[in-house]
């Protein structure tokens, strides 16, 4: 067992793992898990992950401790590295990829992190969880919480995708719609596990949802053969997969993973142009975000206006000496089209948004044609068809 502890992102307040925590006790900020990596090292090599499945719980070792049978899982993980050969031919870009976690269960990225997050209340109690989500998150919980035999309980802004609260509602969650967007919902989400003594999961409120996206990192390493990327763009709302990512990186170069000669890549969070808490506040150098008086975009992941992680996002994007990209609606609609044409993959707004923000960054010169840039579709189009449907194509 490599766990050590749980350490505050902002104070540095450590705090035992073995029992359930949330936030910070001190200063109410996001802990993440710190592992023996020194011992890990000597104990642990890339080459022990022959011969395991393809998923994400191969990468045990950087994971809290669970036996086999305390396991929640849906199969997550394991998702392909697509080169983007048209895509990548149109834009100048020859060493262009996706990674496609529409492909993991509940069709999105969430799965990760909410498989981790629901094994470990469960192993420490939980009998009902809750978590406020713009839509894909709720429907992951929703699921791993029946596959878990817990109840769960989400809030979602009345206007959610409509497959998203279908699929929560169907997997067996008690769905409550709210007026307003993620925050108010998770105002309601506090004021209930207050009431009815709920564990929650909301982003970043909980330790173990960053432990299982930053598995993104480890897969991408592996499968660029222990390489790390020039650049990744991604589609940032709570943030938990740019900082898990990031952690992911910190740690394999402890391990001896990857060489101390391979630099980290430059990490690039895309938002919505009518919800840019994380760009604004990199543009005007601040370390926190400032949340917008009128949060408003058609891609619901990125319509969060105050992301609880915005001081560790913003650590991110300096250390790794990348940037913030902003996007309008119309923009990232025509990206996720651009990308279905070239490539055949119906991917969600936010991940369209990623396409019109490389655009913009290859023309300004901050992407070169000898970069490997990988990019990341977080969920399914199919998830989105309100989106698509009626709004304008370009076509007649």
């Amino acid at each position: 067992m490599f766990i050590k502890n749980l350490e505050c992102t902002e104070c540095r307040w450590s705090q035992e793992w073995d029992q359930p925590a949330t936030v910070c006790t001190k200063c109410g900020m996001p802990l993440c898990v710190r592992y023996d990596l020194e011992a890990l090292r000597e104990a642990a090599t890339r080459e022990d992950l022959g011969g395991r499945a393809f998923r994400m719980w191969r990468y045990r070792e950087v994971l809290p401790p669970v036996e086999d049978d305390e396991i929640v899982t849906l199969g997550e993980g394991g998702t392909p590295l697509q080169r983007l050969e048209r895509l990548g031919g149109e834009m100048g870009l020859p060493n262009l990829f996706l990674k496609d976690e529409a492909l993991n269960p509940t069709g999105s990225f969430k799965a990760r992190g909410m498989a981790l997050a629901v094994t470990m209340a469960r192993r420490f109690g939980a009998r009902e969880l809750a978590a406020p989500s713009a839509g894909n998150a709720g429907g992951a919980l929703a699921a791993y919480g029946a596959r878990a035999g817990l109840k769960v309980h989400v809030a979602m802004p009345r206007d959610v995708p409509l497959a998203n609260r279908v699929e929560a509602e169907v997997c067996g969650a008690s769905v409550t719609l709210i007026d307003g967007n993620i925050a108010d919902c998770g105002r309601w989400i506090a004021d209930q596990v207050k009431t009815h003594g709920w564990f929650d999961l909301s982003t970043l409120k909980e330790p173990y949802r960053v432990e299982g996206k930053k598995t993104m990192g480890y897969e991408v390493a592996e499968q660029l053969s222990w390489r790390l990327p020039d650049v990744i763009l991604y589609p940032t709302g709570g943030g938990t997969g740019l900082v898990g990512m990031w952690k992911a990186f910190e740690e394999m170069r402890a391990l001896g993973w990857i060489a101390d000669t391979e630099r980290n890549p430059r990490m690039v969070a895309v938002q919505a142009a009518g919800c840019a808490p994380i760009v604004e506040a990199f543009r005007a150098g601040e370390g926190r975000g400032r949340p917008p008086a009128n949060p408003q975009t058609i891609a619901s992941g990125l319509r969060v206006p105050r992301p609880i992680g915005d001081r560790w996002m913003l650590r991110v994007l300096a250390e790794s000496h990348g940037t913030a990209v902003a996007v309008e609606d119309e923009a990232l609609l025509e990206g996720a089209r651009e990308l279905a044409r070239a490539e055949g993959i119906f991917a969600g707004p936010e991940t369209g948004a990623l396409v019109a923000a490389l655009h913009s960054l290859k023309k300004e010169g901050a992407v070169q044609p000898s970069d490997t840039v990988v990019l990341f579709n977080t969920g399914a189009g199919l998830k989105y068809l309100e989106c698509f449907v009626g709004a304008s194509s370009g076509r007649e």
